[in-house]
């Protein structure tokens, strides 16, 4: 646990009992505050209250006097569409609103680490696709070169969870864009983007504040050195405003499926192949097409930022491409979950979105493609140019007629369930072809989640093979 430092003796209001909340309330009483937690559900509360925390209900009249700050679970809008009336009622009182990853980066360093022979670092990771997979990539490389490191964030752990750090430690963070809004302090010591693609407009009130949200992890501190995707404007953009000349080596730059020039120091893959330059020359390589934990232009981007992350810390190309061979990548990311009958059957239920689904189709060939559910904004015009290794799609969810509708020259079968979705699949399956599930839309009109509908296809996958 990372004990909050700045509030000891005072009250510090908690918006929000799940995971990230509780954490926060635990560190905070660490740190020697006094949490006052509100939670809008009974249940959490009542969980809450049994092990011992003081609620407050911070809705009431007056609930802010004497409060010192008050820190929100990143899921409680704050601004767009509407800001939560607790929060509001916070800014009227004119207490400080933050979050954890906020009280994360003003608590980390301590006295400790005079001692330490090593500073340790902080690298985290954003974008709209394939930061998860970057983030546990980075920290596997790091744990596979013998290099101790947490992970942490909106992966994994919750940041203020993990053990105080030790001598030359990394800690490795997947930030989203709910998490990067509000903090009040983002101080990375390498600060990652992936890429952009249109997701959660409505908390962010269209692509621009999106973008701004995200952008934060760059101009609230600057990192000491970026590691920039700049297959899209905006990743160019912030490489821009980054650097202050060709040869700063700062920022690294990142692509797939571009050679990028000029004097920097840049990492990027095309028709397979990971390369490294440095003032005009390259100095590393690395093969990606056999390595089965990244398949597809998507994952050899992630391959490439995770390479320019570790790096920057002074790890080998050698040592990076072992551990790139031997990462086996993510639970509902392009994860296979059985080869039968010459089938291969993939979950990537994480493909909540256009972009990420379009990256998905264009990994494989002769695709069997499982879709649908809770469509966003946008519709699925995105998709279309990229459904050329689609043999048929079964559409799952809701609204799958009118989401097989926007499918426009591929053959379709609306399924709704996703037992009938594998099932007809699976019959319909050749030698030599993938089924699917990159859904392109979101989970909660069947499921909790994403992992549960991925849960699902993996279940009715194994069920139908065993």
């Amino acid at each position: 646990m990372i004990p909050v430092q700045g509030y000891a003796g005072r009250k510090v209001a908690v918006l929000g009992l799940g995971r990230s909340g509780r954490a926060t309330a635990a560190a905070l009483i660490a740190g020697g505050a006094t949490p006052l937690v509100w939670d809008d559900s009974a249940v959490a509360r009542e969980a809450a209250e049994a092990d011992g925390l003081d609620i407050c209900d911070l809705t009431k009249a007056g609930a802010f006097e004497d409060v010192a700050a008050l820190i929100v679970s990143p899921g409680i809008p704050h601004l767009y569409p509407a800001p939560n009336p607790v929060i509001a009622a916070a800014w009227d009182a004119d207490v400080p609103v933050d979050n954890d990853i906020g009280l994360f980066f003003r608590s980390f360093a301590t006295d400790d680490w005079d001692g330490f022979d090593s500073t340790p670092r902080v690298i985290a990771v954003t974008g709209s696709n394939g930061k998860s997979t970057t983030a546990a990539l980075i920290h596997h490389i790091l744990i596979e070169n013998g290099r101790a490191a947490q992970l942490a964030g909106n992966i994994g752990r919750g940041v203020l969870d993990i053990d105080p750090a030790h001598d030359g430690e990394v800690v490795v963070l997947e930030l989203s864009s709910y998490q990067t809004d509000l903090a009040r302090s983002l101080t990375p010591d390498v600060a990652v983007w992936t890429n952009l693609s249109p997701d959660h407009l409505d908390r962010h009130a269209g692509m621009g504040g999106y973008f701004a949200a995200k952008r934060r992890l760059f101009a609230e501190g600057g990192p000491d050195r970026a590691v920039i995707g700049v297959d899209e404007v905006e990743g160019r953009y912030i490489a821009n405003q980054l650097i202050e000349g060709a040869q700063d080596d700062r920022v690294i730059r990142v692509s797939s499926g571009q050679k990028l020039a000029g004097q920097g120091w840049s990492v990027f893959a095309r028709k397979g192949f990971l390369s490294e330059f440095r003032k005009g020359r390259q100095v590393g390589s690395i093969d990606l097409r056999d390595i089965a934990g990244l398949p597809g232009a998507h994952n050899h981007q992630n391959a490439c930022a995770a390479y320019a992350a570790c790096r920057t810390l002074g790890l080998g190309p050698k040592g990076i491409e072992a551990a790139l061979r031997s990462f086996g990548g993510l639970p509902h990311r392009s994860q296979i979950v059985a080869t039968h009958a010459g089938v291969t059957y993939v979950n990537d239920s994480k493909a909540t979105n256009v972009d990420s689904a379009s990256k998905a189709l264009q990994a494989f060939s002769k695709i069997r493609w499982i879709c649908g559910g809770l469509q966003k904004e946008g519709g699925l015009d995105g998709l279309l140019p990229h459904m050329g290794s689609v043999t048929k799609a079964y559409v799952i969810g809701r609204e799958a007629e009118s989401f097989a509708r926007q499918l426009t020259g591929a053959e379709t079968e609306v399924c709704g369930a996703m037992d009938e979705a594998v099932a007809r699949a699976m019959a319909d399956a050749q030698d030599g072809d993938v089924v699917l599930l990159a859904p392109a839309a979101a989970s909660f009109d069947q499921y909790d989640s994403f992992e549960k509908r991925g849960e699902d296809f993996i279940h009715c996958v194994q069920g139908a093979i065993s």
